[in-house]
């Protein structure tokens, strides 16, 4: 099985990630105070330096014939699958210095069900916000891009999960902020978030409560690229950064002065699919057949989010409940 890499349109998106992949790790290599990372921080092996793991947990994958029949007979015979992938922050996702070589757990996991169904994994670099637009049209099999699992996407899109994540905070290391346990504690405060996400409804759907406590609400600064919000942080257009827990607790060992702050709530994340999709099933097989043969934990390991395992691959599971502050 080999891994393509489109080109074309999606080499914007390349030299962009780039840039931020730069920005991103621009003091790594004096590497940042380790107290600014807390104990049990999932930060990849070797972090602290910028640098990104590139051994080969997935070559030894055997095809899991007993996966690889749950597939419909027209995948079978065309012997590949299109993912759509979003390339925003590390550990879920990045580049090597070469510019498209795509990494991260997003990639290992891909790569490990599509050699585990006797596919050919073939895949095109896309913006978060277009991903499951461009999979309920039919243009793309699969969606990759940490999509946490919740009951508005539930509607139109169908999950197949394999780790779970979900949301958390981070603040310049001056901040008097300790952790984000209520949204109120955001009210006055500038909150920087990527386009389309949980993070942006979540706060958006919450603003009201500043408010209801007689409080200045909270802004909320949208970008598109994952590296314009901490470039936000630090440069003081923004108070706080609201991700995912994996990536921020990565990007803080990547810059001086910023901290963790906390997680603030957990969400299954899965593949996407179209709603409908008969391809669940088999990735459902899949993914568990990897946490059986140990490769799934291999790849937690390499990234160095083994918090973020799962018991075992659900399809669609419902949402898990949000913090009630």
């Amino acid at each position: 099985m080999s891994t393509r890499t489109s080109s074309g349109p999606a080499r914007t998106t390349a030299a962009f990630a780039l840039i931020t992949a730069a920005a991103l790790a621009l003091t790594a290599c004096s590497g940042g105070d380790p107290a600014t990372a807390p104990a049990g921080a999932s930060g990849a092996p070797g972090a602290a330096k910028g640098a990104l793991p590139t051994d080969d947990v997935v070559s030894g994958v055997r095809k899991n014939d007993a996966a690889a029949k749950l597939l419909p007979a027209d995948v079978r015979q065309r012997g590949s699958l299109t993912f759509a992938a979003s390339v925003a922050t590390p550990p879920s996702s990045a580049y090597l210095p070469d510019g498209t070589t795509v990494v991260g757990v997003d990639a290992d996991f891909s790569a490990a069900v599509t050699k585990a169904l006797g596919l050919e994994l073939k895949r095109e670099v896309v913006g978060f916000e277009a991903i499951l637009p461009a999979l309920g049209s039919g243009k793309y099999d699969v969606g990759t891009g940490n999509f946490g699992v919740t009951e508005e996407r539930r509607k139109t899109i169908d999950f197949v999960t394999y780790v779970n994540d979900g949301q958390g905070f981070a603040a310049r290391a001056d901040s008097t902020l300790k952790a984000v346990t209520d949204l109120t504690q955001l009210c006055g405060l500038k909150v920087a978030v990527n386009a389309g996400t949980t993070f942006e409804r979540t706060l958006e759907k919450n603003k009201g409560r500043c408010a209801q406590a007689g409080l200045k609400p909270y802004e909320v600064n949208v970008y598109s690229e994952t590296g314009a919000i901490w470039m936000s942080l630090r440069q003081g257009r923004s108070d706080v950064v609201m991700n995912t827990i994996n990536g921020v607790r990565y990007a803080v060992t990547q810059q001086p002065n910023v901290k963790f702050l906390n997680e603030y709530r957990r969400l299954d994340v899965g593949f996407a699919f179209k709603k409908g999709t008969p391809l669940a099933p088999a990735f459902q097989a899949a993914v568990n057949g990897l946490k059986a043969d140990g490769t799934y934990d291999r790849i937690l390991r390499k990234w160095g989010v083994t918090g973020s395992a799962i018991a075992r691959s659900e399809i669609s599971p419902p949402e898990i409940p949000a913090p009630t502050k």
